[in-house]
């Protein structure tokens, strides 16, 4: 017979081992299910290394089906193979206007002499600073973008270049104004919702990773890749996988259990799709921002703020923005 606290999990434990692969911005080095996308991705960048144009590409489908972890996978297997093309990677949620844009490839490629320049100086700068190789710029969520005078300057000024211009409403483009997209001469690549078994062997590679071997509960598991199937959103299964693993830790249980799935999936319906993916590293964010002169016991203190949210849940959220460089 086991004794009363065999499952109660020490105050130093972690069911997690690898929580990053949790993270929904990690680029694991397979992409399962996505080779033949990836192919036509790279197939659209290989004429730069010839020094010629490469092609133009508009990447669209549903969320969560790894449009953004695919091209990042591309790009990142292309700085690896190559110093003479460079790579420049613009989020529209964030950078919206060309002025962002601007002074967000600025500072990709290293280019410090900001002050007292318009957008228009920027961009002559940064183009000749470009052209001295090639270029490849991925605009994520371009639909984000509130004016796209950007797009017509680097098609002009950019001699040797392949934009890849991703989104979840390829009807988006027809925003775009005519005399844009006749120059952008866009080619398209369709990513396609996984199926059932796809989803369950993408989620269950995370969840080996992430987790301490054998603390996984398999109906857990399978009531999340269930959910994560029915939401059509990969990002989605990360975060239920991950916070089962809270929940279950908050209870100082050894193992994840049916019940913190189940706890789990109902917090799906609480939040948005942003808010299931950035809150609560956001409210850490704003916390560490606004509390400069605080230590991370007292942060800590404030984000719980009466709720059951445990220090190690917050130790990992630190951890990820320190990572981000979102913090120092």
């Amino acid at each position: 017979m086991g004794g009363l606290f065999d499952n109660i999990l020490g105050g130093n434990e972690s069911l997690f081992l690898n929580p990053e692969h949790l993270d929904y911005g990690y680029r694991p080095k397979l992409i399962p299910f996505r080779e033949n996308q990836q192919f036509y991705i790279a197939n659209c960048i290989k004429p730069l290394f010839n020094r010629r144009d490469g092609k133009n590409l508009l990447i669209y489908g549903a969320q969560g089906i790894g449009k953004t972890v695919c091209c990042k996978h591309v790009l990142n297997e292309l700085q690896d193979q190559t110093d003479d093309i460079l790579v420049i990677y613009i989020n529209c949620w964030i950078d919206e206007t060309s002025y962002k844009i601007t002074l967000d490839i600025c500072n990709q490629i290293g280019y410090k002499w900001i002050a007292d320049k318009n957008t228009k100086d920027l961009i002559d700068e940064i183009t000749n600073i470009i052209n001295k190789k090639s270029a490849v710029i991925i605009f994520d969520e371009f639909d984000k973008m509130q004016d796209y005078s950007i797009l017509y300057a680097l098609l002009e000024k950019i001699y040797r270049k392949c934009i890849l211009m991703v989104t979840n409403d390829a009807g988006s483009v027809r925003r775009i104004e005519p005399r844009i997209m006749s120059r952008l001469n866009l080619d398209k690549l369709e990513f396609k919702p996984y199926n059932p078994d796809e989803v369950k062997e993408i989620l269950r590679m995370r969840k080996d990773y992430a987790f301490v071997k054998n603390v996984f509960e398999n109906d857990a598991f399978e009531l999340i890749a269930k959910k994560t199937f029915e939401l059509k959103d990969i990002r989605k299964g990360l975060f239920l996988l991950e916070e089962s693993g809270n929940i279950a830790e908050e209870e100082s249980s050894r193992k994840i259990l049916l019940k913190h799935a189940e706890i789990a999936t109902k917090k799906i319906d609480d939040f948005d799709d942003e808010k299931i993916l950035e809150g609560e590293e956001k409210k850490v964010l704003r916390l560490l921002k606004e509390n400069p002169e605080k230590n991370l016991k007292d942060i800590y203190e404030l984000y719980k703020a009466g709720e059951n949210k445990s220090f190690r849940t917050f130790q990992r959220i630190v951890s990820k923005l320190r990572a981000a460089k979102a913090v120092k």
